[in-house]
């Protein structure tokens, strides 16, 4: 029978996590240079639709439909066709088809927009649309059945994810890391921002969301979702002051994007861990995944060949390790009943964490191998990296004839407006550049 106030809840939380990806285009698109903000924010942006053609094509099935050697589901409904979407496919919650598959198509939808941070100013934007249709079929839809299908095989072996730690978070990372070294490194290290109200704004925007990813998955109006709602603001907290504090240490003042990014690792670290912890191990765990990625980030990221301009990876990818990890020492029964075995610091002993390990590194092999076969496999097809003129003067301007702020541009600028308006647009450009 349909649960028409878990359909509700599912319902909204449904729109606070498609709102995370025009937010990130926010977040990332005032972290990079002027030249590249367009460029960045419809790499984006475009995976609101792309993204939702592949799925209801199809992700859906490869995802839940049918079961592959608990891999990969089978393809039973090619754009839907044939499939009940009133059907109440989960009764315990009371959630029809619909209900459900709109809320898991955003997962779909912001998880290749994550790793969108490592290729700034270098990708075309062809090989990147190519790229996110190969990655959702061969990587994150056969993902998606192995941690959350029942008939999956990390599943089966007890690995806990509630909301996303290694299907999203660990996933992106892992291909914003390859994919940065595919590409090499950027010709010109810009580290100027072009707006950074709009990191803020787009920061408060991916929190606002997150309730919806973490609380959402609960599934229903119930305990978990409060306390999954509850924990994550407390990691998310807790990590942004983390953060900050380490900044005022090493370098005697705080920074926006420090706090922004220091909040976010937050996010991301309690995401697999929000339906099993209580707040005490909310704040550990946002601690440590802002201490780590904060190390990583500052000491070891500039030592390594890499170039990950927006630290995709070592905000989504190490902060989604640890917190992973984390779960299985911090899990307990006392805030899941369903859970088979309690984490290491509740009297669990060292199981729980050695399944999450496992499950931790089943992921990292399992991309990292799918990756290594489809970058350069696409490679051959499209060319990947823009030539060097069109990195010098900008992916906004070489790629789609746009700029965001037309007064950098004298000459462009002119041209776009009216004859009348020519000489004050020339003293204007003149004043500001």
């Amino acid at each position: 029978m349909l649960n028409e106030a878990n359909t509700t809840f599912i319902i909204i939380s449904t729109i606070l996590v498609f709102f995370m990806t025009p937010g990130l285009a926010f977040f990332y698109g005032g972290l990079v240079s002027k030249k590249n903000v367009v460029n960045t924010m419809l790499s984006v942006f475009i995976i609101c639709g792309l993204a939702v053609i592949i799925y209801i094509a199809f992700g859906y099935d490869l995802s839940f439909t049918g079961n592959l050697f608990g891999i990969v589901g089978k393809l039973q409904h090619p754009f839907l066709s044939g499939l009940d979407l009133s059907k109440v496919t989960l009764p315990k919650q009371g959630l029809d088809t619909g209900t459900y598959l709109s809320f898991q198509m955003m997962f779909a939808l912001i998880t290749p927009a994550l790793f969108v941070g490592a290729i700034v100013g270098r990708m075309r934007f062809n090989y990147l649309l190519a790229f996110i249709v190969g990655w959702s079929i061969l990587i994150y839809y056969p993902l998606v059945h192995m941690v959350w299908s029942p008939k999956g095989i990390l599943a089966n072996l007890g690995v806990l994810d509630f909301a996303g730690g290694t299907v999203v978070h660990i996933n992106a990372g892992i291909t914003a890391l390859l994919l940065s070294l595919f590409l090499g490194k950027r010709l010109k290290r810009e580290t100027s921002h072009y707006n950074l109200p709009w990191v803020l704004c787009g920061t408060a925007i991916l929190w606002i969301g997150w309730y919806g990813f973490n609380a959402g998955s609960a599934l229903g109006i119930n305990g978990l979702a409060v306390n999954a709602f509850l924990v994550t603001t407390v990691a998310a907290a807790f990590a942004m002051l983390t953060w900050m504090g380490l900044d005022i240490y090493l370098s005697g003042k705080p920074s926006l994007v420090g706090v922004c990014t220091g909040a976010l690792c937050g996010l991301v670290g309690i995401t697999p861990a929000a339906g099993y912890v209580t707040s005490v191990g909310a704040v550990v765990i946002g601690f440590l995944c802002s201490l780590v990625s904060f190390v990583f980030v500052t000491y070891v990221k500039p030592k390594l060949s890499f170039d990950d301009p927006l630290d995709a990876f070592g905000c989504h990818g190490v902060s989604g390790i640890v917190g992973s990890v984390l779960t299985g020492v911090f899990a307990t029964k006392a805030v899941n009943p369903t859970i088979s075995e309690n984490g290491l610091c509740y009297g669990g002993g060292w199981h729980l964490l050695g399944v999450q390990l496992l499950g931790t590194l089943a992921t990292i092999g399992f991309v990292s191998l799918m990756c290594l076969l489809l970058i350069p496999a696409l490679r051959l097809v499209i060319k990947m990296r823009v030539s060097q003129q069109e990195e010098l003067i900008g992916l906004d301007r070489s790629e789609h004839g746009e700029r965001a702020d037309y007064l950098v541009d004298e000459q462009h600028t002119i041209e776009r407006y009216p004859h009348e308006f020519r000489g004050q647009l020339e003293r204007l450009t003149n004043k500001y550049n």
